[in-house]
């Protein structure tokens, strides 16, 4: 007769859990004369990020909570907002690396309208992202493809990761105080074609740059470097961009 042995246990560890607190900048425009903070508790696990606690709040707590969000890996840019006073993605910021002893307060980016709760207004923010023309401006049209050695796709190389997510622009204090201003991100975008090899519009873009609300409003307080998600050296790249203004397209 046979006879079964015990095999290895297959008991998983429960993983543990802890109970934090967000503090939520509220407001409503069809309720609310200012905006306040609210305060939730959550149960949430060390690998939960900020935006997963959203959701527990939105979908569970109370589901008037609205911000924004899409793809939730640090691609769309679209849940950028300020996270114990620092602009961060909400979808890229682990509850493990936060002091969960302390509140986590939650609120919308500077600079920008705010419409409801977490989300605010982009419009003035892609419209200077429309002004230094984001597109590749040339006279002929190729076979193929345009040729360009490695060397010269190096060149712009940093300033191609920008996802428009306005986490730059929206923690540049000039930003704050003088909305025309075009902003950090509109610059990135804007070196990403000045120094593309194949693109014959530079000079369009340093003449537009090249104005009071243009680069030389940057007092390179480097905020908006160590604000930017994808790593990129944003005042390197405003500060290419000046010296461009001066001296031309290397």
């Amino acid at each position: 007769m046979a006879t079964q042995t015990a095999g290895p246990s297959t008991e998983i560890a429960e993983i543990p859990s802890f109970t934090v607190t967000f503090i939520v900048r509220r407001f409503d425009p069809e309720k609310d004369a200012e905006p306040y903070w609210e305060d939730f508790d959550v149960e949430m696990y060390a690998t939960d990020r900020v935006l997963d606690g959203l959701h527990k709040i939105k979908w569970d707590i109370d589901g008037t909570l609205s911000f924004r969000r899409s793809c939730a890996h640090g691609i769309c840019g679209s849940d950028a907002m300020r996270i114990n006073g620092r602009n961060r993605l909400a979808c890229k910021t682990l509850i493990k690396d936060l002091d969960i002893s302390q509140p986590i307060y939650v609120e919308a980016i500077k600079g920008l309208p705010l419409e409801k709760d977490l989300i605010v207004d982009m419009e003035p923010f892609f419209e200077s992202y429309r002004q230094v023309q984001p597109f590749l401006i040339a006279s002929s049209k190729p076979d193929k493809e345009r040729l360009q050695s490695p060397e010269d796709r190096a060149r712009f190389d940093d300033t191609t990761k920008c996802i428009l997510c306005a986490a730059c622009t929206s923690s540049c204090p000039v930003f704050w105080t003088d909305g025309q201003y075009f902003g950090p991100a509109a610059i990135v975008n804007a070196h990403r074609f000045i120094f593309d090899s194949r693109d014959e519009g530079a000079q369009v873009r340093l003449d537009i740059l090249n104005d009071k609300e243009g680069v030389w409003r940057c007092r390179t307080t480097f905020n908006c470097t160590e604000a930017c998600p994808r790593g990129i050296e944003v005042t390197k790249a405003i500060a290419e961009v000046k010296q461009a203004v001066l001296r031309g397209r290397p």
